[in-house]
């Protein structure tokens, strides 16, 4: 059963590290990410003994942060892959690890933009050399993939989560 609920707990991880790699290197984060962490936190809940309370609550989270993320979406803010990306988080991060996933979240994606526009300014160079993906990336006035930024408060926000607690303490 511990390798098991290992698995299932991995499942967020592996999926942030690839959406982040995805968004920074495409500028996109495909459906089957988002769909994939929906899908495998409720084996993972299950698994873990999470309360059907619990459950219900970050699920509701979750809708909160789509209904957010798609009101940032439409003021053209983030990606609609963020959107999708921010919300399938929040399912995993429930009501003990929102706020630190809010926050980690933020600072990354404050951080990583201050970083990007300053590379972007003063080493002008990359934006013609490199591959597509670096030279898209360092455009003056490209988008940022923000996607990176919420799969970096997804790792810090999660040994916060109601799993990661029912995990240790199980």
């Amino acid at each position: 059963m511990l390798a098991i609920s290992f698995t299932l707990l991995a499942v967020l991880p592996v999926l942030a590290v690839i959406a982040a790699l995805h968004d920074l290197t495409t500028m996109k984060i495909p459906n089957w990410i988002s769909g994939l962490l929906i899908v495998g936190f409720f084996p993972a809940a299950l698994a873990l003994g999470l309360p059907w309370a619990t459950v219900g609550v970050s699920a509701a989270l979750a809708a909160v942060a789509l209904i957010i993320g798609m009101g940032m979406f439409a003021a053209n803010w983030i990606g609609g892959g963020d959107a999708k990306l921010l919300a399938a988080a929040m399912l995993w991060m429930g009501v003990s690890g929102a706020l630190p996933f809010i926050l980690f979240t933020a600072l990354a994606g404050g951080g990583f933009c201050l970083l990007l526009l300053t590379a972007r300014s003063h080493l002008p160079f990359f934006a013609q050399t490199g591959p597509g993906w670096v030279m898209r990336l360092m455009q003056p006035k490209g988008d940022i993939p923000y996607g990176v930024a919420i799969a970096v408060g997804a790792l810090l926000a999660y040994p916060s989560s109601p799993l990661m607690t029912a995990f240790i303490a199980g």
